[in-house]
This record gives C-alpha cells, sequence and structure tokens, in this order.
C-alpha cells in the first residue's frame, strides 16, 4: 500500500457561517510519510481532513494527489470521485452500515468507489478481514461487534480502498479504553508498509511512536511542525506548550 506520489495541498479555507474554521492551510506530504495533527478541540483538524476528502467542500484552495489537482471552487463531481479513489477516510464513530454485514461494508466502498464486481470485492473484502485479525467476523453486523472490533472494519474499508493517501479523524476516541490498543496496533502495521497517512489524534504516545512529522494546529493555522522529539520536546509556540502541558 506503499504511496508512490505526495500530496500537496495549498491554500486551503472552509468558512461554517461567519466563522472561518480553516485559514489558508498548506501542507505537503512526501510518499510514505506519516503525519499526524494535533491541537486543541475546535480548531479544525477535523475539518481539515474532511476537506480533503470533500466529505466538506472547501472554500477555496488546492489539492494535488499524484497527478491530479482539484481546485476547490471549480472541482466537479467526476473530480471529486477521482479524489475519492486517491483518498480513504477512517471516521472517529466508524461509520459503518448497521444493516450490511463486515464484509458487506468493506465491499460496498470497493464497489461505489473503484467499481470492482461484487464478486472481486467481496473477495477483497476477505483478504482484508483476515489481515486485520476479523476472518471469523465477515458475515457479522456492526451491532453485534465491539468498538474496537467495528473501527477496526472502519480501517480495513480504508486499506481496501489501496489509496495514495489515508485519513484518520480520531479514530480511537469514541472508543473505550480497552479497545483502544487493538485499533493502534493495527495503525502501527498500517504505517509499517510506508502507507502515506494523515492522522488526528490526542494519543500522544502513539504520535510520538508513529509519525515522521506532528502538526500543530491552533485557530485554523498550522502553528508548527517538525519531528516528534523535535515538537513534543522542544516546542517553540506558546500555544504549543500550553496544550502539551495540558494533555501531558
Amino acid at each position: 500500500m506503499t504511496s508512490s506520489s505526495g500530496i500537496s495541498v495549498s491554500g486551503l479555507t472552509k468558512v461554517f457561517g461567519t466563522t472561518t474554521v480553516l485559514k489558508d492551510i498548506s501542507i505537503d506530504i512526501a510518499p510514505g510519510e506519516r503525519v499526524v495533527v494535533i491541537g486543541p478541540s475546535g480548531t479544525g483538524k477535523s475539518t481539515l481532513l474532511r476537506c480533503l476528502n470533500f466529505l466538506d467542500r472547501p472554500d477555496s484552495g488546492t489539492i494535488r494527489v499524484g497527478d491530479l489537482r482539484i481546485d476547490a471552487k471549480t472541482a466537479s463531481g467526476a473530480d471529486i470521485l477521482a479524489l475519492r479513489r486517491r483518498t480513504s477516510f477512517v471516521f472517529q464513530n466508524y461509520a459503518l452500515f448497521a444493516n450490511k454485514t463486515a464484509r458487506e461494508n468493506i465491499s460496498q466502498a470497493l464497489i461505489t468507489v473503484k467499481s470492482l464486481s461484487r464478486s472481486e470485492a467481496n473477495a477483497r473484502a476477505d483478504a482484508i478481514l483476515r489481515e486485520t485479525g476479523l476472518a471469523d467476523k465477515a458475515d457479522v453486523y456492526p451491532a453485534a461487534l465491539s468498538g474496537g472490533q467495528q473501527q477496526r472494519v472502519g480501517i480495513g474499508r480504508a486499506m481496501a480502498l489501496d489509496a495514495e493517501l489515508m485519513l484518520f479523524d480520531e479514530p480511537t476516541s469514541a472508543l473505550d479504553p480497552e479497545w483502544v490498543g487493538e485499533v493502534l496496533d493495527l495503525m502501527r502495521r498500517v504505517a509499517e508498509e510506508r502507507q502515506t497517512m494523515l492522522i488526528v489524534t490526542h494519543e500522544m504516545q502513539f504520535a510520538r511512536e508513529i509519525a515522521d512529522r506532528i502538526i500543530f494546529m491552533a485557530d485554523g493555522h498550522i502553528v508548527e511542525q517538525g519531528p516528534p522529539a523535535q515538537l513534543l520536546d522542544l516546542p517553540q509556540d506558546d500555544r504549543t506548550k500550553a496544550f502539551l502541558r495540558r494533555v501531558g
């Protein structure tokens, strides 16, 4: 699942009503780089991820994934579908279809986004379920799965798309403490394959372990960024220092 090309975001802005949630965000992510975004709640971290997948449409800015370049103001439905074929999203609340089995939750994404046949999609879904340790849950519905198992299905669905960029929106925030470890372990395995990842999380130790780079956001801006040891141990901005004192 290693990416072959980089990702570039330039001048991304998003306004909800009278509030500018993202203010001229620009990020470059190298192939295979794992980038973690941290910062206070309400500062635009999840909105950034949603805009990168056009779950929320940005008001301005450009997104480039490999040779695909999307302008927020002019992007067509075909452009957005092309972008979603190169990106995948792991939601904090799993976002599984309650009326579909674990296998169907994965295969449906492959049918919808990748245009695979049902038999091809089911075969790929079964392979992913084996990889995530859920082979015995293929025919089980989400209500009968633990929170950790549901999130592993959600990650499996994102893995199945073989995307150039995987987006993780606080993937452990909705989990009971006993399920956090199994989800983080799966994410570590994905990261070991040098999958390009952009992760919003409050798990600071996990961020330290997995990230090539950590970005600190506040008030809709990127305040500072750097390798984990630099940003977590030697932050430069007072807002970063204050945040890390609170979460430390």
